[in-house]
């Protein structure tokens, strides 16, 4: 999968140079490219942003800078996503959905938000993280390339993947490692036992029960 990073800040996105991405990377399962929207200003001051018509507080990404990066990166491949408050709401399905893409381009809004003409041209998919506001496009942007990841074959174990959060329809059983006693609180004595029929019963009764008490709105 090839990912394009529309931001004014390619700075912000060391940690996908980090653990498990960078492993995608290096294998060549994942191909990330940050475009600085900024060098595609026809500004001679490289400016990308302006006062908003109407007036309001704050500034506005232009649209100029923003359509030529775009246009730099666009092929029959390529599908724009744009972290927005006003997009659906991200979970594990659109993860999974996204991770069948060849061709990912991410525009990465700042200030107020970016000029309403690049949406209606180029029609992003608009994809929320949650029910607030952030400063930039570039942290929600790392959340969704971070969770879809995860899905594309090759990144981590499929077993990871069935046992984990929101995969198994709930929340992912308590986990321990050594040491066997830590503070005075032991590991559960089925999890040493060695008997795997009665480890996955009781993993399972303990995602039912962790998922009853923390998120009853999973249960179905």
């Amino acid at each position: 999968m090839v990912i394009d990073i529309l931001t004014l800040f390619p700075e912000s996105f060391a940690p996908l140079n980090e653990s498990i991405i960078k492993r995608a990377q290096e294998k060549g399962i994942i191909k990330i490219n940050l475009i600085n929207i900024r060098d595609f200003s026809t500004d001679k001051h490289k400016k990308c942003d302006d006062y908003p018509f109407g007036g309001g507080a704050g500034m506005l990404m232009t649209a100029q800078p923003i359509y030529d990066a775009i246009k730099s990166v666009l092929d029959d491949k390529a599908h724009i996503v744009f972290a927005s408050p006003s997009g659906k709401t991200l979970n594990v399905e659109k993860a999974k959905e996204l991770s069948k893409e060849e061709h990912l381009v991410f525009i990465c809004g700042h200030y107020e938000g970016i000029d309403q003409r690049i949406l209606d041209i180029f029609e992003p998919e608009e994809i929320s993280i949650g029910d607030y506001v952030l400063t930039g496009g570039e942290l929600p942007t790392m959340v969704i390339i971070d969770a879809l990841s995860r899905f594309i074959e090759g990144v981590i174990t499929a077993e990871s993947l069935d046992e984990e959060s929101f995969s198994c329809d709930g929340l992912e059983y308590p986990q321990y490692t050594r040491p066997a006693e830590f503070q005075g609180l032991k590991v559960p004595e089925v999890l040493l036992s060695g008997n795997h029929q009665e480890i996955a019963k009781w993993r399972k009764t303990q995602s039912q029960q962790k998922t009853k008490q923390k998120r009853p709105d999973l249960i179905k």
